[in-house]
């Protein structure tokens, strides 16, 4: 079971409000950015024609894309703690417009790996992470159904972006579809113009009470020091240094925190994703192709991707709502481990289909576990370390999971290549995203257990401490009232006294 609903950011978030309008923009910008390297590959064709490479050397694009998006990560992460998100998410529909506007003047697969890969890239990575971030800051009770409604943006820009490709394409060539793709993409710039800043005040007043909560016991250290080690400054000198360090750690720590790599519940998270995202992303960039590799005709094959899309639609807030219920919300985890299992088996059994219809099939329980997995992609992890540390969190993790991410669909273009057959591809994917969701779930069951323990041995020790706590606050307070009766005890003392005397005058005889 995970523990219970705290607010860990200093104010209680409104639920609701303009966090609605926030939400509604949050979904524009990530959209774009899971859509755009899906929406991309139906200009694979020509561009292969065009530079005359291979389908693992084009799949190159859309992996350095991916890559740069995640890899993006701690630079978003910084920039949102430094600046917040609205200037971060603007600044990344700039670099989105400006990576895509030079992609239609390239003439060269290098070029195009440049402008597509790595600057339009680095503009979804400033898309993506500051949208998932402030619906933190907006919502607790609703956090579930938030970011399901955000990430629902995925599939209807799919589902938009699609046809739109394909209409431009034909009528304006990749070029002039590139240039107005870089226009369209500034949208992202309007997206973040909604993501206004939440209790700055608050924040402000609780930051200016935390340090002047801890100057007052620094002080309290200081005299302490002085006035136990009076003879010898040398261990003075040495605290100085060991503050000095922790300023440091402090200043560092305030822009992506390091100290999360001690957290069990977060290395979990980390090493299942790492492995999910292996085999994430392949099968949405060869559905197509693997579709017109077995004799469907183009606009059936791109037809595939829109049912993907309306079942993805439909799944994200379904699984957001599904997730903030009171049975499932404790067990949010678990869930989660079963969406990315079940997106496995559905990438094993694709190789069955024959068809048309069994890729019908197939695409709409692919579109229905893939909804799964994005809807708790980020709930997960803020359930694991809190809203206060999930910024710093999700940078860590994006940087982590872009190796894999940027591996995983020339890796299928390779297995592609070599065995002339998608099939392998497809296995390979199911069996990594089979063991991912294995391992998250035993992983989580283990985590649960030994947070369980850890709070028995704590109210143990709690329990243990209560008698001596009990008896000093008895010798406290017997000693207070000795003092405060001390006019009526006099006369007791005075005959004290004077027994004393009697004692030692017998001794001195």
């Amino acid at each position: 079971m995970s523990p219970p609903l705290t607010s860990d950011l200093g104010y209680v978030p409104p639920d609701g409000g303009w966090g609605w309008a926030v939400v509604f923009g949050a979904s524009i910008s990530v959209g774009f950015s899971y859509t755009f390297p899906k929406a991309f590959t139906i200009y694979f064709k020509e561009l292969q024609a065009v530079f005359s490479i291979s389908y693992s050397q084009l799949a190159w694009i859309t992996s350095i894309m991916c890559a740069t998006t995640y890899g993006g990560g701690p630079i978003s992460s910084i920039l949102v703690n430094r600046y917040g998100s609205r200037p971060v998410v603007i600044l990344g529909g700039l670099l989105c417009g400006i990576g895509m506007v030079s992609a239609a003047f390239c003439t060269s697969i290098i070029q195009l790996y440049i402008c597509v890969g790595f600057i339009t890239g680095l503009g979804l990575a400033l898309n993506l992470q500051p949208s998932v971030i402030i619906i933190g800051r907006y919502f607790l009770k609703r956090r579930p159904i938030a970011n399901g409604l955000a990430m629902a943006g995925s599939p209807v820009m799919l589902c938009t972006l699609a046809p739109l490709n394909q209409f431009l394409f034909d009528n304006y060539g990749w070029r002039g579809s590139f240039l107005i793709l870089g226009a369209i993409l500034l949208h992202c710039c309007v997206a973040g113009a909604l993501f206004r800043p939440i209790s700055a005040d608050k924040a402000s007043v609780k930051t200016q009470s935390i340090e002047e909560g801890k100057e007052v016991l620094k002080e309290e250290v200081t005299k302490d020091v002085i006035e136990m080690n009076s003879p010898t400054n040398v261990r003075m000198e040495t605290k100085t240094e060991e503050e000095e360090e922790r300023d440091c750690c402090e200043k560092v720590n305030k822009y992506l925190d390091f100290s999360l790599f001690k957290h069990r519940g977060f290395l979990i998270y980390l090493i299942g994703n790492v492995l999910m995202f292996l085999g994430f992303f392949a099968p949405i960039v060869f559905l197509a192709p693997y579709a017109k590799h077995i004799g469907i005709d183009e606009y059936s094959a791109a037809f595939l991707l829109s049912i993907l899309a309306i079942v993805d639609m439909v799944a994200r807030p379904t699984t957001g709502i599904i997730a903030n219920s009171k049975w499932v919300r404790p067990r949010i985890q678990y869930f989660f481990s079963f969406s990315i299992a079940f997106n496995g088996t559905c990438h094993l059994l694709c190789p069955l289909a024959s068809g048309y219809t069994g890729l019908v099939i197939y695409s709409v329980f692919f579109g229905l576990a893939f909804g799964m997995v994005c809807a708790m992609l980020f709930e997960t992890l803020m359930d694991l370390v809190g809203a206060s540390r999930f910024t710093s969190a999700v940078g860590l993790v994006t940087i982590a999971e872009c190796c894999t991410i940027l591996l995983g669909p020339p890796i299928g273009g390779t297995l592609i290549d070599t065995f002339g057959d998608y099939k392998y591809m497809f296995i390979k994917c199911g069996a990594v995203m089979v063991l991912a969701g294995t391992f998250l779930f035993i992983m989580n069951y283990y985590n649960y257990r030994m947070l369980a323990k850890e709070e028995k041995k704590r109210k143990a020790k709690e329990e243990d401490t209560k008698p001596v706590r009990t008896e000093n606050e008895g010798r406290n307070n017997w000693n207070k009232e000795h003092v405060q009766d001390g006019p009526e005890l006099e006369p007791l003392r005075e005959e004290q006294e004077g027994l004393k005397k009697e004692a030692n005058g017998t001794n001195e005889v």
